[in-house]
């Protein structure tokens, strides 16, 4: 077991294996609620975790077209997709609890920060492994395809601020997820992958827990430093996340993150609309 929770952060983030990512995740979030993880300072982290060989990592701009979900292709290209979004996922909340141990006024980050995120990390490491099983049920393994490397800029471009890297991963990015993954769901459902609608189901339900903690938070960086939380949130998303904020939302599953359209309404062109089928990257 490492030394400490930082130290755990920091293995995860050095293990290029997913399977090993997943299983090392698990086991150092039982550990942490378990208390045999002491909370004490540690390495500074990586600026980029390791990555197995496969999948070959591509711009977004150069990535295949994705077919549609009635294929068995095109299943598998989505699941493998959002398998890749997960992996990311669990870096991106590791390096959360290893590299802000302080918040920006100073002040040490709470056990109830930490604790937010190592189950951030622990959800997504369920929903990597779950996405992975039905790759396999559907005779393919994640690193089949070839995946799109723009996950982790929000991860580079905001190393600096702890604000920015709210505003940008849980809300914005994982937000997006809630708007998109019903349509994704239904459209499973319609070829008649009732499982995998179900594994997307779960991820969608933890997935609002996620969005909640990074409001949360980010409230409570936005108030110690005397700033309107809405207005902060819009300020460093057009400072830091470049495209837009797409429509449409899926209003109902942020209200329940707390997330409500006030917020994000202001930063939506009204020409700007979603379609269906697109995946949360």
């Amino acid at each position: 077991m490492p030394p400490s929770l930082a130290a755990a952060a920091i293995h995860v983030l050095t293990t290029a294996a997913p399977t090993e990512k997943v299983r090392l995740t698990r086991l150092y979030a039982a550990a942490w609620r378990g208390g045999s993880l002491p909370d004490r300072p540690g390495p500074i982290p990586p600026d980029r975790p390791a990555r197995p060989e496969r999948p070959e990592l591509k711009l977004p701009r150069d990535m295949p077209k994705r077919r549609k979900a009635g294929s068995v292709a095109g299943r598998v290209a989505l699941l493998h997709a959002l398998a890749h979004i997960e992996l990311n996922a669990i870096d991106l909340a590791w390096d959360i609890v290893a590299r802000f141990t302080t918040f920006p006024d100073g002040r040490p980050a709470p056990r109830a920060f930490k604790d937010d995120w190592v189950t951030v990390a622990d959800e997504e490491a369920k929903h990597h492994g779950l996405l992975a099983g039905r790759l396999a049920t559907l005779g393919a393994a994640y690193g089949d395809l070839p995946a799109h490397d723009g996950l982790w800029q929000a991860s580079e471009v905001t190393a600096h601020d702890l604000a920015a890297r709210l505003a940008l991963v849980p809300m914005v990015l994982e937000a997006r997820g809630l708007d998109v993954t019903p349509m994704m769901i239904a459209n499973l459902k319609k070829v008649g992958d009732e499982d995998s609608a179900a594994v997307l189901q779960i991820i969608h339900d933890e997935e609002i827990g996620h969005v909640a903690a990074g409001r949360r938070w980010f409230g409570v960086i936005a108030a110690a430093a005397g700033e309107e939380p809405a207005e902060h949130w819009r300020a460093l998303v057009r400072q830091y996340f470049k495209g837009d904020i797409k429509r449409p939302f899926n209003d109902a599953s942020r209200i329940r993150a707390d997330f409500p359209p006030d917020w994000y309404e202001p930063l939506a062109p009204p020409e700007t609309i979603l379609t269906g089928g697109a995946s949360p990257d």
